[in-house]
This record gives C-alpha cells, sequence and structure tokens, in this order.
C-alpha cells in the first residue's frame, strides 16, 4: 500500500544453521588488522536470518540530516548494512557492521515525517550510555515490529552463546565501544555467505507480491503472548444488535450506574492488524470517504513524540444531525502497541490553538472512544491473515436504550451511532480492496536448514567490539553515496529536501503461531490447587526453617490500608484476579488463576525525587540499611520511576521468609545477566476502579518490562533491587501521563513474577502482589539523592 511516495518493503527471514564460535567484528578505526580467529567449533542448531530494506536516519559530521536507503541484514547477532542488495550484488561489502549485544536497547519512536511522507522509526541506544544510539526507519508499522522482533532474535542468540560461554570476547563492555560520531569501519571481507541466500524480489523499485506458503499467524518467543487476557475481566459484556455483520455489545456489570453506557462494536477482518493499523491512521480524503462517514475531512494539525497526534475535522450535518449548520471538531488519537502484537488507540475530544472556534460553524465534542486491532489465527487450511476490531465508547444511556429496543430512528443520526459504525465500514472497505486483502500475503517466506550457511571464513578478520549502535549511528559518509549515480545526486539537489525511494516491503518471520486455546478456571473450584502455588515449594530453601516476618518492624511512607475505603494507601491481594502460565501452556497456551504470592509485601515507599533515582535499597533511610532490614534472607526490591514534574518513584519491598534456591528459576534471575533478567522479568497491570479509557489504555496483557523499558539491577548482600524506567520510553511515557492525570480516583493492582519459558519453569508463580488505592501525588516524600 502506497502513501506519500513510500511503499512496503521486503523483509525476509531464513532459519540456518548457527556457528558455535563464530569470528570476531572489526574494531572501532576499521583496520581489521588482527584478522584473528576465536575458533571454528560449529554446532548443529538454528540461528534467524534477516534482511530487507530500511531508511538510514541521522546526522552527518557538518549537522546535515540524512536519509539513505540501506539494505539491512541480521543473521545471528551479527548485522551489516549494505548501499545495495547483496543478493543481487554477490561481490559487494557491507559498509558497516556490527553486534548485538547485551546492552543494546530498541525502542519503536513511532510515527516521524520525513520530507512528504510518514515513516516509522526505531531507535538503538545503549543501556549503559544513551549517547550511544542511531536510527532506521520503514515505512509501516507492521515493518518497524518485524524488526523489532529480528532484533530481539539476535540478542536472544547472543544471551545464548553468553551463558554458554561460547563466545567469550563478544562480552562487551562500555570501554570497548567505538566514537559514535566517527566514521564507519572499513571492510576487507567479503560477506561471502549472502550469495547463497534465496532471492527474493527484483530491488527496491518493484512490488513484488507473492503469496506465503506457511499459514498461521507470526509468532515470536521474544513478543508474543497467548490471546487470552491476563487479568480477570472486569467487565459484563452482552450482545444486543448485530448490524452488517458486527457485534454490538454494552457492559451489563452495573445496570444500575447513573453514568453512561459502554457500548463496544466487534468485527473481524480479513487482513493483519498492521494493515488495519495503516488504513485507520490514514487521513487521505479519498481513502476515508469509503468506509467513514464522519471523520472523512480530516486535517492534521500537530504530532507528538511518534505516538501522538491532534486532527481537525468538518462534517455534513445533513448525514447526520436535523440542525442545519456546519460543525466541526477537533480530537487526539494516541496510539501503541503492545509486546503481543495488539494496536491500542485512544481517541478524546481537544482544543488546539491553531483551530479555534470558526464563524459558520458550530463545535461539535467527539465522543471519546478506544480501539483495538489483534491479530487472530488464520483459519484452518487458509494463510489469509485475520484480525479482531473492538472499538469502545460511552454513550447516553436514554438514545441507546430506545434504539435496542428498535423504538428510535433519531440515534442513527447521532455521532454516536456513526462512530459505532465506523468498525464496520473498515470491516466492508477492505473486504472490497483486494490489494489490502493479500498485503498480508506478501510476506515472503522462504524456510531452508543448513549447518553451511555460516561459514566461520565469512567473520575472517573481524573483531567483535562495535554494537549494533555503532554500526548505524556514526556519519554516513556524503562522497561514497555520491558516487552511485549522478542523476540521484541533481535530483536531489533539484529541491533540497531528503528524497525516499519507493521501497516495497513484505514483512517475513520464520515461526507459527500456535492456536490459542482459553480455558477459564473457576476460581471457588479450584482455589486449594491454585492457593498453594505448585513450583514455589523448592524456590526457597527447604532445609533452612523460615523466619516469622512481623509487619510491624517495616514502615515506608506510604502506609498500609486498614480496609477497602481506605485511600492514599496499599494492600497486598491475593492472586485471584491474575492468570498467568499453566503447567501445559507450551501445548496449549492455557493459563491459570494466580495463587497466593511467594514473596511478602512488607513496605511501600512513595517518593518524590528531582531526577530518576537508582540505588534505592542503599539509601541511609531505606528500610534495608535498618538492622531489621539485614536480618532477611532475601528482599526483592522493585523501583518504578515515573516521569513527571517532579519525578516520582513508587518503590516495592518484598520479603521471603526463608534463602533462595540459587537452582531455581527465581536463584538463576536473581544471579543472572541483565540479559536474561530483562527477557523473564514480567508485569501484570489492572485498573480495579477508575475511568474506562485509562482502564484500555492500561490494558490488561502481561509485559516484559526489560524488553519494553530499560531496567537496571542491582545485586548487593540480601536484596535485589530492579530500577524500572519508565520514561525510557516514549509510549510507557504518554501511558503513565494519562494515569497520573486521574490517579487520585484509580485503584491498581500489580502482580511481578519470572516467566516460564520451560515445562521445567511452569507452572508460574506469582512473586509479588500490590494495591495502589487512589493515591495522592502531593503526599510524596521527598528523597535526597
Amino acid at each position: 500500500m502506497e502513501a506519500a511516495g513510500i511503499t512496503e518493503t521486503e523483509v525476509t527471514v531464513r532459519n540456518v544453521g548457527s556457528v558455535g564460535s563464530e569470528k570476531e567484528l572489526f574494531d572501532s578505526n576499521g583496520s581489521g588488522s588482527s584478522g584473528r580467529r576465536v575458533g571454528e567449533d560449529r554446532e548443529k542448531g538454528g540461528a534467524f536470518e534477516y534482511f530487507g530494506w530500511v531508511y538510514h536516519l541521522g546526522t552527518n559530521s557538518i549537522g546535515h540530516e540524512y536519509c539513505h536507503l540501506r539494505f539491512l541484514f541480521i543473521r545471528g547477532k551479527y548485522v551489516e548494512m549494505y548501499k545495495r542488495d547483496p543478493n543481487e550484488n554477490p561481490g559487494i561489502k557491507p559498509i558497516r557492521r556490527g553486534v548485538v549485544g547485551p546492552t543494546l536497547m530498541v525502542e519503536e519512536l513511532g510515527r516521524r515525517k520525513v520530507n512528504q511522507g510518514d515513516v516509522y522509526v526505531i531507535r538503538f541506544y545503549s543501556r549503559l550510555d544513551e549517547t550511544k544510539k542511531g536510527e532506521i526507519a520503514c515505512a509501516t508499522a507492521g515493518e518497524a515490529r518485524k524488526w523489532m522482533e529480528a532484533f530481539d532474535h539476535a540478542k536472544q542468540q547472543a544471551e545464548i552463546e553468553l551463558s554458554t560461554g561460547r563466545s567469550s570476547r563478544s562480552r562487551l563492555s562500555i570501554e570497548n565501544e567505538i566514537n559514535l560520531e566517527g566514521h564507519r569501519p572499513k571492510m576487507r571481507r567479503y560477506a561471502h555467505g549472502l550469495k547463497r541466500l534465496i532471492r527474493i524480489g527484483q530491488g527496491p523499485e518493484t512490488l513484488l507480491r507473492q503469496a506465503s506458503n506457511l499459514v498461521g499467524n507470526v509468532k515470536s518467543d521474544g513478543f508474543f503472548e497467548a490471546e487470552s487476557e491476563d487479568v480477570i475481566e472486569v467487565y459484563q459484556w452482552r450482545c444486543v444488535r448485530t448490524v452488517n455483520g458486527v457485534r454490538i455489545f454494552e457492559d451489563v456489570s452495573n445496570p444500575k450506574s447513573d453514568k453512561g453506557t459502554l457500548v463496544k462494536a466487534v468485527g473481524v477482518v480479513d487482513a493483519s492488524a498492521d494493515t488495519v493499523f495503516d488504513v485507520f491512521l490514514n487521513i487521505d480524503q479519498q481513502q476515508r470517504y469509503e468506509w467513514d462517514s464522519l471523520t472523512g475531512d480530516l486535517e492534521l494539525l500537530d504530532t507528538y513524540d511518534g505516538h501522538y497526534d491532534v486532527l481537525y475535522g468538518t462534517y455534513d450535518p445533513k448525514y447526520l444531525t436535523r440542525w442545519k449548520s456546519n460543525r466541526d471538531f477537533v480530537f487526539s488519537r494516541q496510539w501503541f502497541r503492545g509486546q503481543d502484537g495488539t494496536y491500542t488507540i485512544l481517541q478524546f475530544p481537544a482544543v488546539h490553538k491553531k483551530r479555534p472556534p470558526r464563524s459558520g460553524y458550530r463545535r461539535t465534542k467527539i465522543n471519546p472512544s478506544t480501539w483495538e486491532i489483534r491479530n487472530l489465527s488464520a483459519q484452518m487450511g487458509s494463510n489469509t491473515a485475520r484480525c479482531l476490531i473492538s472499538q469502545m465508547l460511552e454513550i447516553n444511556q436514554a438514545g441507546w436504550c430506545k434504539w435496542k429496543q428498535n423504538s428510535c430512528a433519531k440515534f442513527e443520526k447521532t455521532i454516536s451511532y456513526a462512530l459505532l459504525s465506523q468498525v464496520a465500514g473498515l470491516k466492508e472497505y477492505i473486504g472490497a480492496s483486494p490489494a489490502l486483502r493479500v498485503e498480508s500475503s506478501t510476506t515472503v517466506v522462504r524456510s531452508k536448514f543448513t549447518d553451511a550457511s555460516m561459514s566461520p571464513i565469512d567473520y575472517d578478520d573481524a573483531e567483535v567490539n562495535d554494537e549494533f549502535y555503532d554500526a548505524i549511528a556514526g556519519e554516513s559518509s556524503s562522497s561514497s553515496d555520491e558516487e552511485e549515480g549522478g542523476s540521484k545526486k541533481s535530483n536531489s539537489k533539484k529541491d533540497g529536501r531528503v528524497k525516499l525511494k519507493n521501497v516495497s516491503w513484505a514483512i517475513a518471520s520464520l515461526a507459527l503461531k500456535r492456536n490459542a486455546v482459553f480455558l477459564f478456571f473457576s476460581v471457588c473450584n479450584l482455589a486449594n490447587f491454585f492457593f498453594t502455588a505448585p513450583g514455589t515449594e523448592e524456590t526457597l530453601d527447604p532445609n533452612v526453617p523460615p523466619i516469622i516476618i512481623e509487619p510491624s518492624e517495616f514502615s515506608g511512607s506510604l502506609h498500609k490500608g486498614k480496609d477497602e475505603k481506605d485511600s492514599n494507601c496499599w494492600t497486598s491481594p491475593n492472586g485471584s484476579g491474575f492468570k498467568i502460565r499453566g503447567k501445559t501452556y507450551l501445548k496449549d497456551n492455557s493459563k491459570v488463576v494466580g495463587g497466593d504470592p511467594l514473596l511478602q509485601l512488607v513496605a511501600v515507599d512513595w517518593l518524590k525525587v528531582d531526577r530518576a533515582a537508582d540505588g534505592v535499597a542503599l539509601h541511609p533511610k531505606c528500610l534495608l540499611q535498618t538492622a531489621a532490614g539485614k536480618k532477611l534472607p532475601f528482599v526483592l526490591v522493585i523501583n518504578l520511576q515515573i516521569p513527571a514534574k517532579p519525578n516520582y518513584s513508587l518503590v516495592l519491598y518484598y520479603a521471603a521468609d526463608r534463602p533462595v534456591n540459587k537452582e531455581s528459576l527465581l536463584g538463576k534471575f536473581i544471579d543472572g545477566t541483565d540479559m536474561f533478567r530483562d527477557s523473564r522479568f514480567k508485569l501484570i497491570p489492572s485498573i480495579i476502579e477508575g475511568y474506562w479509557m485509562v482502564k484500555r489504555a492500561v490494558g490488561t496483557k502481561a509485559c516484559l518490562l526489560g524488553k519494553a523499558v530499560t531496567c537496571k539491577y542491582l545485586r548487593q548482600d540480601n536484596f535485589l533491587e530492579i530500577d524500572v524506567d519508565i520514561g525510557s520510553s516514549s509510549v510507557a511515557r504518554s501511558v503513565i501521563g494519562l494515569v497520573l492525570g486521574y490517579v487520585t480516583s484509580l485503584v491498581v493492582d500489580l502482580a511481578i513474577l519470572v516467566e516460564g519459558k520451560e515445562e521445567a519453569e511452569l507452572p508460574e508463580f506469582l512473586l509479588g502482589t500490590v494495591r495502589l488505592n487512589k493515591l495522592k501525588p502531593e503526599t510524596a516524600e521527598p528523597l535526597e539523592v
């Protein structure tokens, strides 16, 4: 699908044999003089290969911004960048080469306007030094997601090698990294193995559509979860009408509420979630006229952070209202993609200085609404992608009740009804657009498993001490780009702007998503089983008698609640409101109700700081520095750093009554590498009480925090502190900003656990829970850092 001169580009995945001890890449000055081999042992295993076209964004040494089309290639943990497709130019040298190391962080920055087109930007930076960074961009959100999954696989490959000790020289430190402002390293060796790759497409200027021979949706071990939610649903939805194949539901959980009625429209669309998301965000008038009767005429007023924009629109009143005057409106859209690939979009009425009230128009408020676009498993025998679209909004009870009883045709002339009809409009528009429906089939996947595709000779003269951001963030040589062709140079200078090439994209992945099977378990019938928390008895050392943890000996700045009516406090609920991976999760994706947490929440600190504070456990006023705190066998400290003005820290202290068994999953997490911790540290949020838009924004899915935001780990004495920098992600920053606006009316439940990925690590169990009841920001105590 083309938009603003930018088309989709191919990203291809292969599964190839991995190399046991691989060659190291070039050093920072690009001399490559050592040419030293680490070893030539090989093993029969599988490694992923991804390759495709991306835009390389940056600023050169004289301060000029550039946007170059580059061919990116990921093999195992190694990354290479080319000016041209190496499949079509077998002898070409990579202009950049690097390795995905343990400190690499990948963040999706959202949409950005480059020249006349929108691209989706991915940022790479070091967890230890954010000045080391680089950016690439993709034509669509789906392509950005695929590249993030590609780098996640590369990090997993690096983690495997570190854990097995097969690549000791790749244990990078901050001292080894190159100057990011320097020139890119020169390469002495060709990538010999590239000529063995299967040719996909005809180049960046040609759109080649091929049907994938793989059935089912894509699944990434690092990003996708089961399709069920991770908390018990608080709404009770009842279908009241079916219109044009779209089901209309109302929430009947609180029928006596004097507020508006929560309503949602749900439909299944034969296209990927990425496709539907792109169609929804597109404000092209011609396209929107074909499916949207309300917001067809839109003007972009402003954008923020790549995930937020403000729009102005008008509509003809004769189609919707009885009034004759013209109508206009201003609303904001905020969107983000969850780790399971689900898109969430929030729409609010707004005001903007660029569009004050207009003469001859009556300003109308658009109902606040949320959208959720989630991929579904493909039907048996079909490779057509499908997704589920859910739109939720709040409607005045009077008109809604009459309409659902078939006695109020006037409701069909309202803005609320026009909004509910958008799902049906999208469904019909995509169903009548073959190019959109087959877009999911442009995925080009070729699987070929071989032990020989990654020969040790491929990296003969390479030495690894460049992480990937080192490979892409340096100056992009202008002189070498000019050598590629005079016509490109002249065209670029003619209008003085960055030129984006039309790129044909197809996204690929090698893993199949298992069909999700949701099993709901009754808490009452299975309470005795689940509340024993299977697997927890061997997590704590059974040979050591437990100590008695006396709550009165510990206190934090936030007091413990006395009852449910108490506010600005915390309590520790059981795990009956959460769902976690069951014993058979690897076979059928089944989840079970959580039991009592393993660790005891003994105190909570609600702090106010000038800047993010790490190492709170070492502060002299921290409870861990008291005599009682030092006697605890083990304490897990979770420091949630909340960006605001001022900044806040919510510090949770979870204590164990016995030492942790070092051979258990928790023991391996406590003393493991940061990369292992990032891949396993999971948090499940749940808004128990509060504004429904905030509930939708926060969601109910588990989140691997180490993959979403920057986490720092401090292991000392009898504790492990995890400093969670929520402000390190633009998406998390925007969501927490929304939450803070309503925090005094919210009741929030959080559960933390270590994710189980192997059969021996299942079923999962909760480490700890906390309920935060209507916090008051002004009561946070200042902390001197």
